[in-house]
């Protein structure tokens, strides 16, 4: 095998993931961040990893699949190396059914997850049942899928850090890019290509629910983390004027996630929290070589599967920087610029 010295230009999730990827083969790796571990998306509170629906599939839908079922031997090696809580759980998800036809469609959707999921998860439709942590549901039944699983974004992200740092890797705030070099910036370095940004308010609440299944109602994510707290999350918003402040959006989550799921109402905030999220044109994460840093790479555009997709952004990038083994699907490729 080819070995390289890397430079990941980037301490969010994706480009720790390559580092820590190129590390375990090897490789001299150096990663660098002027504002530190974690200091973009991916020092958030949610940290919901779902699947998208199982139909109609893609490149991107079973990439995304073959990288959740990596994820737990993923995050155990990283806490086995580091000693570190990356507060990964593979403890399935909860979703209401508004009417008669949501449920028709699940059902069809159940039948479709038993042929593409290929007996590593099952998504199946159930009754609502008595128990605390059940969501109310118009229709009298829920989705249950047991391939969702959740993780702690800060505490994942540093033991990432930790566990390049422990393959020998360096991380520093500046320095001087050698070898292959990786740009994972977030959504700076996704507006250089014709992407964007879209911030993201979340919050943090305390009430013990570790061990139970994630939820997702109203179109936000409930998700009761390890540590005897419940993240809510998120806004989307195209257009803001302050990335990293909350505001009145953030105070609608929490309302909408309390009416969605009552058992929530007297739970203290004890956290909030603004970021942006990289969003590429296509929503889909932008990997392989660079658009515009000719000779240079990309791992980028998490948007809101970043962490769900790290293990498997890691594998494939390696795979690329090392050996020269491209398997990087065409839909997640940058286009380049047009000749002139």
């Amino acid at each position: 095998m080819a070995i390289a010295d890397v430079t990941v230009m980037g301490a969010g999730v994706f480009g720790l993931s390559v580092a820590y990827a190129c590390a375990k083969r090897g490789a001299q790796v150096q990663v660098i961040d002027p504002a530190g571990v974690a200091a973009g998306a991916s020092g958030g509170l949610v940290g919901a990893l779902a699947p998208h629906v199982p139909e109609n599939w893609n490149d991107k839908k079973a990439f995304q699949f073959d990288s959740l079922i990596m994820a737990a031997a993923f995050w155990a090696d990283v806490a086995e190396l580091t000693g570190a809580d990356t507060g990964y759980a593979r403890t399935g998800r909860l979703q209401p059914l508004v009417d008669a036809r949501a449920v028709e469609l699940a059902r069809a959707r159940a039948t479709s997850a038993d042929n593409l999921w290929r007996g590593h998860a099952t998504w199946q439709v159930e009754s609502v049942t008595d128990v605390p942590w059940m969501p109310p549901s118009p229709s009298g039944f829920v989705v249950r899928d047991t391939l969702s699983a959740l993780i702690h974004p800060r505490r994942a992200t540093q033991a990432l850090a930790d566990a390049v740092l422990a393959l020998g890797g360096t991380i520093r705030p500046v320095g001087s890019p050698y070898g292959k070099i990786v740009w994972a910036t977030g959504w700076a370095g996704m507006q250089e290509i014709g992407g964007n940004g879209v911030k993201g308010q979340a919050a943090l609440l305390r009430f013990d629910a570790a061990g139970a299944p994630q939820l997702f109602a109203d179109a936000l994510h409930i998700i009761p983390h390890l540590d005897g707290t419940v993240a809510v999350g998120s806004t989307s918003e195209r257009d803001f004027t302050d990335p990293a402040t909350t505001d009145s959006a953030l105070d609608d989550v929490i309302a909408r996630a309390i009416a969605a799921f009552p058992v929530l109402q007297k739970a203290t905030i004890i956290e909030t929290w603004a970021g942006v999220r990289p969003r590429a044109p296509s929503r889909a994460p932008v990997l392989g070589h660079h658009p515009t840093r000719q000779g240079e790479y990309i791992a980028n555009g998490g948007f809101k599967i970043g962490f769900g997709m790290a293990p498997k952004v890691g594998q494939v990038m390696a795979d690329l920087l090392l050996d020269g083994h491209d398997a990087i699907p065409d839909g997640f490729r940058a286009a380049l610029p047009a000749a002139r």
